[in-house]
């Protein structure tokens, strides 16, 4: 059994758990991230990492830290932005758009080409946004590309087509985006034939996003963490979220 601690709460996690590892690799990142960010004490990975995971974290890191050190700051005030927009605001209504955008104007004048690691602040300091370039190694371009042939079936119309989408990989991804959901499913992404080798497919890359999450929404990853830790022990969705590696990642 692996246990972890914050300041308020005490996850456990199995270690037969897939998300074990995704948690250990989390761990280093972010004690690797904090180290280099204070001039701390080399951190030392945990055994359990396989080597291509490890230089996958550590290149994860080196961006992370480039972004942090190059920060762009706008006079766009986000906390009142974001009490002026609704969940029915999708993006696609121009002419609410152009009024949210009268409302809260970001501050700068023409286009800014960004080429390298950087983080986008508002007016108040927040960190609303990070660019990371480069930040994937060769070999988990590798994975997801591999991975790529089992998603297609889900992907694809009657037409047989492959067409640009998204599947939502995280147990009961719906559920956590809705109030007063007594009985959690699993995500229908999930529920084909393919879910398991899809799952094991994406094992390093689904690290890398959630160790990135980490480090840039701690307070989002442990609540994530949390709700998987009490999913895993019900009954209907325990199997599913045990065999997950990743806490939340659209594809």
């Amino acid at each position: 059994m692996n246990v972890s601690s914050t300041s308020d709460i005490e996850i456990t996690l199995w270690r037969t758990w897939a998300l074990t590892v995704t948690h250990e690799a989390c761990e280093y990142t972010e004690q690797k991230f904090n180290a280099e960010k204070t001039g701390g004490d080399p951190v030392i990975p945990s055994l359990k990492l396989d080597t291509d995971l490890v230089m996958a974290c550590d290149q994860l890191v080196d961006r992370l830290i480039k972004a942090y050190k190059n920060p762009i700051q706008m006079q766009i005030d986000i906390a009142r932005y974001s009490k002026l927009i609704s969940p029915k605001d999708m993006g696609h209504n121009e002419e609410r758009e152009e009024k949210l955008l009268e409302r809260c104007p970001p501050g700068h004048e023409g286009t800014k080409l960004v080429k390298i690691p950087a983080t986008i602040l508002d007016a108040s300091g927040a960190i609303i946004a990070w660019y990371l370039p480069d930040t994937l190694t060769d070999a988990t371009q590798k994975e997801i590309w591999a991975a790529k042939d089992l998603l297609a079936p889900v992907l694809e119309k009657k037409n047989d087509a492959l067409t640009p989408g998204c599947i939502n990989l995280s147990p009961v991804w719906f559920q956590q985006g809705h109030e007063n959901q007594l009985d959690p499913e699993v995500s229908a992404s999930l529920k084909g034939a393919s879910s398991e080798k899809i799952l094991k497919a994406i094992v390093r890359p689904a690290a890398i996003a959630t160790a990135a999450l980490r480090v840039m929404h701690p307070e989002q990853y442990w609540a994530g963490l949390r709700a998987f830790t009490r999913e895993g022990r019900k009954q209907g969705t325990a199997k599913d979220v045990r065999d997950s590696p990743v806490l939340g990642i659209g594809v």
